[in-house]
């Protein structure tokens, strides 16, 4: 397997171990910005950007409540992350121009959740050509913006909304 170097692959084969906490759990308990990526807080659920994102402005749509799948919510909470993903595919048309979307929660460890006990929707921006050999034959994804760039920019394109 050839490794090729990016601060985001380097960040996971160096933490490669599952977290003993909820990672969403955390980011919750800290201040919002750049550190805990959260973008913004509704009343049942939480906009967050992705730590290891598959492209620019991935980001996640979670419970306050620490369940591990959807039917575990209130119809109201399901309500809410579904208007927030809506929400998020507009800011990020907005502010990025995706030609398209992946919308999807893995539920379960064995549909490749890598957060299982906590229930998320990813929000996944794509655009042509954004599977290329860096992320075929050199298993790296190449993010032209970094996290906090990111970050920056959707908070600011979120309060148009």
């Amino acid at each position: 397997m050839n490794h090729l170097w990016s601060p985001w692959r380097m960040k996971y084969i160096e933490n490669h171990e599952k977290p003993t906490t909820c990672i969403f759990c955390k980011a919750l308990k800290q201040v919002d910005g750049p550190n805990n990526l959260i973008i913004l807080r509704s009343q049942f659920s939480f906009v967050i950007l992705n730590l290891f994102p598959y492209t620019n402005a991935h980001l996640m749509v979670v419970p306050y409540l620490h369940q591990p799948s959807i039917e575990n919510l209130d119809p109201g909470v399901r309500a809410e992350m579904i208007e927030l993903v809506s929400q998020g595919m507009q800011v990020i048309r907005a502010e990025y121009n995706p030609e398209a979307f992946n919308i999807g929660g893995n539920i379960g460890s064995a549909a490749g959740a890598g957060m299982a006990e906590h229930v998320h929707i990813h929000v996944v921006p794509r655009w042509a050509g954004d599977t290329n050999f860096m992320s075929t034959v050199g298993e790296t994804r190449v993010l032209p913006e970094e996290l906090k760039e990111t970050y920056r920019r959707l908070v600011e394109r979120w309060k148009q909304f």
